[in-house]
């Protein structure tokens, strides 16, 4: 993996109090966070034949192709028909064998279980797995080795995964904030609950946050190590993607603008002595979008 590049921000930039710190998983392997856990679970795996299959939005999907790749295993990918152009076109340049279908990840899910019980495949969840939780959390490990007196750590929730892994590496050495687009709260609906639930998904961040329920999983960890849970509006979402284009030159997609968005919009407000350490978490969009 590549160790990813920690930015920390001037006092007062973008119109922030606090001390903030970017962790750019949008620099990692395929643009994203996922390939840490698709190397973890796929190398943990005693891997058949048949390979791999796996079920994404699109992140997952290109970590997986990326890792199958370069150990040598067939991959089959089931992509939901939100997942956005530039990813698909990415995946089918990546030499797995690419299946778009159903509307969002559940469904694709759905169709690579499928998939798994018939070929004799491994089957690799894109979030609700230990070996994948514990390898998203190696960026945690990262940030925390470099920024060691960070008081707050802020993380985009979708099925779990990312969060999940870097509240089971700080545990309570650090204050977590989960963000999640208001429309695909699957966090917030179970910590309403007391367990996951069903929710429904949809609007500008879908295609990577876009699970209908927590994974169970990274619910064991969340449910004990989240401080707080905040929700953000699509346009607060594309609010900070421009804003981190216009101001600092960086492309991150819906998904791992999320985390800024909660600052940028108010739903978390740090001290203005906090050390805040926030993690962009993928950039795989069309550029034009906030060029």
């Amino acid at each position: 993996m590549r160790e990813t590049p920690v930015l920390d921000l001037e006092p007062g930039a973008l119109g922030l109090d606090g001390v903030l710190t970017l962790k750019l998983e949008l620099l990692q392997h395929t643009g994203s966070f996922k390939p840490r856990g698709a190397f973890n679970a796929m190398l943990a795996a005693d891997v058949p034949a048949p390979g791999v299959v796996a079920a994404s939005g699109g992140n997952f999907a290109l970590a997986v192709a990326h890792a199958a790749a370069q150990l040598g295993h067939p991959a089959a990918i089931f992509v939901p028909e939100s997942s956005p152009a530039a990813k698909i076109d990415r995946l089918r340049r990546s030499g797995a064998e690419i299946v778009v279908t159903g509307a969002y990840y559940d469904d694709a899910l759905a169709a690579a279980r499928q998939r798994a019980t018939a070929s004799g495949a491994v089957e690799l969840h894109a979030f609700d797995d230990p070996l994948v939780v514990a390898g998203q959390g190696t960026c945690a490990r990262e940030l925390d080795r470099s920024r060691h007196a960070l008081d707050t750590v802020v993380a985009a929730v979708g099925g779990g995964g990312l969060c999940g892994g870097v509240a089971a590496w700080y545990g309570d050495r650090a204050r977590i904030v989960a963000v999640e687009p208001e429309r695909c709260p699957t966090l917030a609906r179970a910590l309403e609950a007391g367990e996951p639930v069903d929710v429904e998904v949809s609007g500008h961040a879908a295609d990577s946050l876009g699970a209908r329920r927590i994974g169970a999983h990274p619910w064991a960890v969340l449910s004990r190590h989240v401080d707080e849970a905040v929700l953000v509006g699509d346009e607060a979402i594309a609010d900070a993607q421009r804003r981190l284009w216009a101001e600092l030159r960086i492309a991150a997609e819906p998904g791992g603008a999320a985390a800024l968005a909660a600052l940028l919009a108010g739903a978390y407000v740090p001290a203005a002595d906090e050390r805040v350490g926030v993690l962009v978490c993928g950039g795989n969009f069309d550029p034009s979008e906030v060029a």
